[in-house]
This record gives structure tokens, sequence and C-alpha cells, in this order.
């Protein structure tokens, strides 16, 4: 009966207590989550950051040398998510560990909280990766190349160049993501065992609650994704490239008077499918990982 008991918990996701928290596990896990997804479904990206290009999808290089920019994926994708969940759960352990109301009533509270201080200090990471990224992407170039450019023309400031514009992203598809997932899985386990006081979930259970998440998340916030590719992309390699737009009511405006309201939402099947498959590999993997390392 016992082995029977250990076999069933060994199957199931399993979530460390604030009191017995290991943070190393939640940046590996992190690390090696945010890698593997950023690295499969990079293709998708590259498509989906050239239909929001302003030069538009064909010119930015449609179909081909779809691997662009894959080099800063490779070196930064990884710290960006360690930071992100060391953070995320620290935050979220504090919070219900401190505050009861955040693990009683207000559950949902506390994940909006983690996630955007999880995003916050990520984004000092993430932000360079994306502008080198999303340039090599949208003009076919390497990263390197795209890297030394970018500080010629506008110094290192240039690589943080909107910076405040993905946190505007960032922050709001979190508070979406994050509560979803969470409350997916909490309400999935009660399925699972009822008697259990852990919250656990099936690994396949956790990819498709962070693959719902994701998807739903990942459209509402097209708009926001679409005016910060192109507050990124700039006039790249340009001499007045740093004239070019940099916030978003002014993105916004310039966005809606050349492309209408669809314009707005250029890109949102290739992203919301792409932020689907990578939540349930990112989330889904995050949790596997974390169970096998316990």
């Amino acid at each position: 009966m016992k082995n029977q008991d250990e076999n069933k918990v060994s199957n199931k996701s399993y979530r460390i207590s604030p009191d017995d928290a290991n943070f190393d596990i939640y940046v590996l896990a992190g690390a090696l989550a945010g890698l593997s997804v950023d690295m499969i479904l990079f293709p998708i990206d590259t498509i989906k950051t050239r239909l929001q290009s302003p030069s538009g999808f064909r010119k930015s290089g449609g179909f081909s040398r779809i691997y662009s920019g894959i080099g800063s994926i490779a070196t930064g994708s990884a710290p960006g998510a360690a930071i992100f969940f060391m953070v995320y759960e620290s935050t979220k352990s504090l919070l219900q560990k401190n505050f009861p109301s955040f693990n009683e009533n207000h559950r949902a509270g506390s994940y909006i909280l983690a996630a955007s201080c999880g995003e916050i200090c990520a984004c000092l990471i993430r932000v360079p990766v994306e502008v080198v990224k999303q340039r090599a992407q949208a003009n076919q170039m390497n990263s390197w190349f795209v890297l030394r450019t970018t500080v010629k023309h506008t110094g290192l400031k240039g690589l943080y160049r909107g910076f405040s514009s993905t946190l505007i992203r960032e922050i709001p598809f979190s508070a979406i993501q994050f509560p979803l997932w969470e409350f997916g899985k909490s309400f999935w386990s009660r399925f699972n065992d009822r008697s259990s006081q852990l919250d656990m979930c099936h690994p396949y259970q956790s990819m498709i609650c962070g693959s719902i998440a994701g998807g739903v998340a990942a459209f509402l916030t097209t708009p926001l994704d679409v005016a910060k590719t192109q507050i990124m992309l700039g006039n790249f390699g340009a001499q007045n490239e740093i004239a070019s737009p940099k916030n978003y009511l002014q993105t916004f405006k310039i966005i809606y008077s050349t492309r209408g309201f669809k314009g707005l939402f250029s890109g949102a099947i290739p992203r919301s499918i792409w932020i689907s498959f990578g939540g349930a590999i990112f989330l889904g993997g995050y949790e596997k990982i974390i169970s096998l390392l316990s």
C-alpha cells in the first residue's frame, strides 16, 4: 500500500512549500524550461515578428532564414527565465507565508504581484536579448552584427530601447497567464487527490493549464506586443534611429493610421499558437523539472 501511495505522488508535480523552498531548483528549472521553449518555437516567433514589422512580412524576409537571431536566444533566454522564476516563487512564498489574506482570500493578488516583480527583474536581461533577436529576425542578420550595429549607432542604451514598452506588455500578460495557470492546477488537483494537502497535479495537466493560460493571455495582449515590436525595431541601422517613435501612444496612432484596427492584431494567430505551445512546454516543463529535482 505504501509503495502505491509513493508511486501516486511521484507521478504528480510536487511543489516545494515556502518553509523548505530550495531556490536553486527554481533557478535551474526556470533556466532549462525557458531555453527549451525559446529554441523549439523560435521559427514561429520569427514569423510573428515579421508580420508585425513596419516593413511588412515579405520585405522583412517572409519565410526565409527563420533562424536569424537565434544566437541571442541561446545566450540570453536561460538567465532571463531563471531570474523570473526565482523572483516569482520567492515573492509568492513571502506573500502567502507572511500575509494570510494572500494565501486565503486573495491568492490571485499574490500571483499577480509575484509575476510583476519577476517580469521587472527578468526584463533587465530579457530586453537587450529581445532587441537583438527581433532586429535580426526582421533584417535577416546574425545576432553579433545586430549587437555591434545597435551599440555603434545608439550606445548601450540602445539595447534597452523599448524597456518600458516591454514592461507594459509583460506585466498585463503575466497578470492574466499566471493566475489562470495557478488556479487551473489548483482546480485540477482537487479531483486527483482530495485527501492531499499538497497542490499537486499530473505533469500533462500542468501543461494543459499552461497552454490555455498562455494562449488566452497572448491573444488579449497582442496590441501591446505589436506596438512593443515596432518600438524595438525602430529605424535599425539608420543615423536617425534615436528619433523614431518610442512610446505606445505615438506608435498606436501610426499603426492605426497606416493599417487600421486589424494592424493592432497583426500576428495574433501565430503569437497565440506560439505562446500556447510555449505555455505547455515552459510551465509544464518547469513543473516537471521541479518534481524530478525535488
